[in-house]
């Protein structure tokens, strides 16, 4: 990261894949968009900025260095590894952390519940916000991995038949459908439904994506 980009970064406004953060508090926090980030196409935290864009700067970068390695390294399973640059600008220092897209999703973001017992939650951006990945969106995330490529050989082939085929032609029409319109459409149970698209997934034919509300799925 160089200065020249990271202003273009910070004219541009938070995205997908930039987040601005004033100061950082706790780890847990900061940890749910750095897990975002590396189940979706990866991205840039900056801190140091407001949420408006505005350049405030931070006290003490070597602080704020730590506290994003300690969520990397303890608040994440499995850990990421960030790439930390820090940066004047304007006379203010900013930290940035560059974290990469996953090739072992999904990372989650490790909790405790109120009997102490540990909670795994996946989470991926959808436009500005990180949110909490789906039960279809979390298992689907280890086929989404980009260095993986699934062939024939791989054993991931798929049949079409009736059920299939009423599928395609409800996309045909619709553009895109939910696990429950294809467990009401060929009359099947909503989880066999789900194991169903998520094979057409990843044998390439449909491909998955998750709003604010719901996940749906598209031909491809």
């Amino acid at each position: 990261m160089n200065k020249k980009k990271l202003m273009r970064l910070i004219e541009g406004g938070e995205t997908s894949t930039v987040e601005f953060k004033r100061k950082l508090t706790e780890t847990h926090k900061i940890a749910k968009e750095l897990c975002a980030f590396a189940n979706t196409k990866g991205g840039v935290l900056v801190v140091g900025v407001d949420d408006d864009a505005t350049i405030c700067g931070v006290m003490s970068e070597k602080t704020e260095a730590e506290l994003i390695r300690t969520a990397c390294d303890f608040d994440l399973e499995p850990p990421i590894l960030p790439i930390i640059t820090h940066l004047n600008i304007m006379g203010l220092e900013l930290v940035v952390a560059e974290i990469e897209e996953s090739t072992n999703k999904p990372i989650n973001l490790l909790s405790k519940n109120e009997q102490g017992q540990t909670i795994k939650r996946a989470y991926i951006r959808v436009g500005e916000k990180s949110v909490m990945a789906s039960s279809e969106m979390a298992r689907a995330l280890r086929f989404l991995n980009k260095d993986d490529s699934y062939t024939e050989e791989d054993g991931v082939k798929i049949v079409i038949g009736r059920n299939e085929k009423a599928l395609f032609e409800y996309l045909e029409k619709n553009e895109r459908a939910t696990v429950n319109d294809f467990a009401k459409l060929v009359n099947i149970s909503r989880r066999r439904a789900e194991r169903l698209m998520i094979r057409m997934m990843r044998a390439g034919v449909l491909q998955i994506h998750q709003d604010t509300a719901h996940d749906y799925f598209t031909a491809v």
